[in-house]
């Protein structure tokens, strides 16, 4: 399952609004020396996606990265020291490779 607030909806329906070509929204997984975390990006459709359609807009996730996270939820966060998307789900923290560079 993927779920999206209505305030993330709208960010990322303005940053799409200049788009001439339907994109759609890649969730994927980046690995750091922190460990393991959650972005999104523009990108296409794949053979290997699953996809999802809320508000109008289409997200894409690879269906194997799917399977080991879901539920994900993608949210827009106003906070003090900046704003911007947090994605959530049940990602498992896996290590990184232990630069120190966290913190």
């Amino acid at each position: 399952m993927l779920t999206v607030t209505k305030k993330a909806s709208e960010m990322i329906k303005d940053a799409l609004k200049n788009q001439t070509e339907p994109l759609v929204i890649r969730i994927f997984m980046q690995n750091g020396c922190c460990g393991s975390s959650l972005r999104m990006a523009m990108g296409e459709l794949k053979k290997s996606d699953v996809t999802f359609t809320d508000q109008g807009i289409q997200y894409v996730i690879e269906k194997d990265l799917f399977e080991e996270i879901k539920p994900v939820k993608v949210d827009f966060v106003d906070a003090p020291g900046g704003s911007g998307f947090r994605l959530t789900s049940n990602l498992h923290n896996r290590t990184g490779a232990g630069g120190g560079c966290c913190g």
